[in-house]
């Protein structure tokens, strides 16, 4: 049988991996440790190896051989009399990239980190690492600013009947109201709203939000628990292994996206057609020849809303067009399921959500870092930090254990009830809760092993899952504003970010989602197009991809194409050389 496109692609990457495997062997050998030695400013000039090793001075000058700092729009460096490293300009242009990026980012569900990251190393001049962790700052902003338009914004579905559907060929429940001219469902709604139930009560419309909260506090814990882990594998690796699997990742990710892309905009296209031909038709020959065909499917239709309101069921030999049996009871319980779906700011979800954040907030304090010291003094040597790490793993995963089997419930109590499904839901069972937990945890492994914010691999997986696209963006960018400020935390505890500059990327990405989700919304509302914003997201992810791997080549072209090895996971400095290089950067600001 001729393999796959998926099986080819996941050929490669093990032949790449082994590849990789190799260079390692190498680099095991120490070949190139004293090529890879910097001369930090604190405590007399001692040497290291990674100038994150260095406190305050992140940057690498691989031609010079030192550690540096730098400041916000700084036109020369104290550390640089001869001015070797101003980064006014780069700063400028990068807040203007990181305005524009936001908007684009945000619109299409992804925080943006696989574009943060290169340009961060190539714009900004920053190190990898301390390029993913100003990466994450950027994402929080641009996913918070997005949060604030999505909160508010309502399903695409935004009439929602209280009738029960036609069961599907996957055997879901969905809604009659598919495939009719703007004209016939005027007149369907206004029939639905005349007609009168079994229990007289009137008829009205329903709606939701167009964030999932459900599929969000199941799946929002588990990418966390993921990132947790991946900011742990990030510390032992090495850079250019750090941004080669970045590449593959991103790599492989563009091109499932591009792939639905295809698909989603076929569809698209098909569809603004038969509508546009469809209403030119109605509104060219509705007076001649077409009232009569309105008026019997006006009746049908009526007739249809009579069998659904009673507990007759219709004889077909289609198994996907069978009338579902409905009683006043499943009525009920159904417009209460509606009801309390259509809230717009379910207070309980929202609550848990931030409940979720803070007790992993409070756990990632506690167990301090390079950054930030433990307020109870506990160091990666002491006996309580590995206690303290499965307790961040305990706590978000029991939360998604807990609200995914609550999900699985309340789906089987709808799909009971003969609950109209969107024809893009997803019928959750145990099935789906193991498939979604396992794609989860690794986009949240990659959101903290290379700094992005988990959504260019969790938006891709659930457009390949068939949820809505709207949806998906929405619900993935309320997810990464959980994902990327818990990381950018675990980041800044580290000692890896520097602080004015996560503040302005943050203040600058917040206020471009803001501006760019806005517009790019209204338009892929008002065209009906939502593969556009498939299509922008596999080109964000294809240019993410390309930068991860130029950024690669360039840094082992700077040194001497040296691979180096694994790191240590844990280096606890004693008190003097702390304090040494405490006074010596207090002296240096106090000379500026």
């Amino acid at each position: 049988a001729t393999p796959s496109r998926q099986q080819i692609i996941m050929r490669h990457i093990g032949q790449l991996c082994l590849i990789l495997a190799s260079l390692h062997l190498i680099a095991a050998a120490d070949r190139c440790a004293k090529s890879n030695l910097f001369k930090c400013p604190n405590c007399d000039g001692i040497l290291v190896s990674d100038c994150l090793e260095c406190d305050g001075y992140l940057n690498t000058d691989r031609e010079h051989g030192i550690c540096y700092s730098r400041q916000l729009f700084g036109t020369h460096e104290f550390l640089d009399p001869d001015d070797h490293y101003p980064f006014l300009w780069n700063d400028i242009i990068g807040a203007i990239v990181w305005f524009l990026a936001a908007g684009v980012a945000t619109a299409c569900g992804v925080g943006g980190g696989g574009i943060y990251v290169p340009l961060g190393i190539i714009l900004l001049r920053f190190a990898s690492k301390p390029s993913s962790g100003l990466s994450q700052a950027s994402i929080f902003g641009a996913s918070l600013g997005g949060l604030i338009l999505n909160i508010r914004n309502k399903h695409p579905d935004e009439k929602i009947r209280d009738t029960t559907g036609k069961r599907g060929s996957d055997n879901k429940v969905i809604s009659y109201e598919k495939g009719k001219t703007k004209a016939e469902i005027e007149e369907d709604e206004k029939l639905y709203l005349s007609s009168q139930s079994d229990d007289e009560q009137e008829r009205r419309f329903y709606s939701r939000p167009l964030i999932d909260y459900d599929m969000a506090l199941f799946l929002a814990p588990m990418e966390m628990a993921g990132a947790v882990m991946g900011v742990i594998i990030q510390k032992l690796m090495p850079n250019w292994l750090f941004l080669t699997l970045a590449g593959v990742i991103l790599g492989f990710t563009s091109l499932k996206t591009y792939w639905k892309f295809q698909a989603s905009y076929e569809v698209d296209k098909k569809n603004r057609e038969e509508k546009r031909a469809a209403e030119a038709y109605n509104e060219n020959g509705r007076d001649k020849d077409i009232v009569p065909d309105v008026d019997l499917n006006s009746t049908n239709i009526a007739k249809n809303e009579m069998n659904i309101d009673t507990i007759e069921e219709e004889s077909s030999t289609d198994d996907e067009t069978l009338i579902l049996q409905d009683d006043a009871d499943k009525l009920a319980k159904r417009r209460e399921l509606l009801v309390e779906d259509e809230r717009q700011y379910p207070a309980e979800k929202i609550a848990g959500l931030v409940v979720l954040w803070i007790g992993l907030a409070v756990i990632t304090f506690l167990k301090g870092g390079k950054g930030v010291d433990s307020p109870i003094g506990i160091t990666c040597k002491s006996p309580w930090f590995p206690v303290l790490t499965a307790c961040q793993f305990i706590w978000v995963l029991g939360f998604s254990l807990f609200y995914g089997f609550a999900l699985v419930r309340k789906n089987a109590i709808k799909v009971e009830n003969n609950y109209p499904f969107h024809e893009n839901d997803v019928l959750w069972d145990q099935g789906k809760l193991r498939y979604y937990a396992v794609f989860t945890f690794a986009a949240g492994i990659v959101a903290g092993l290379i700094g992005i914010g988990g959504g260019m691999v969790l938006g891709p997986l659930m457009l390949v899952l068939g949820i809505h696209p709207r949806v998906s963006s929405a619900t993935t960018a309320t997810m990464i504003v959980l994902t990327s400020s818990s990381v950018a935390i675990m980041f800044v505890t580290s000692g890896l970010v520097p602080w004015e500059y996560a503040v302005f990327f943050f203040s600058i990405c917040f206020c471009g989602a803001y501006t760019g989700k806005k517009y790019i919304d209204a338009y892929v509302k008002k065209t009906g197009m939502s593969s556009v914003l498939i299509g922008i997201l596999a080109a964000i992810i294809g240019f993410a991809t390309i930068g991860c791997f130029a950024i690669v080549i360039l840094n082992l072209k700077n040194a001497d194409w040296c691979f180096d090895g694994f790191k240590k996971f844990c280096v606890v400095k004693d008190e003097e050389a702390s304090q040494c290089s405490v006074d010596q950067f207090r002296e240096l600001l106090e000379l500026r």
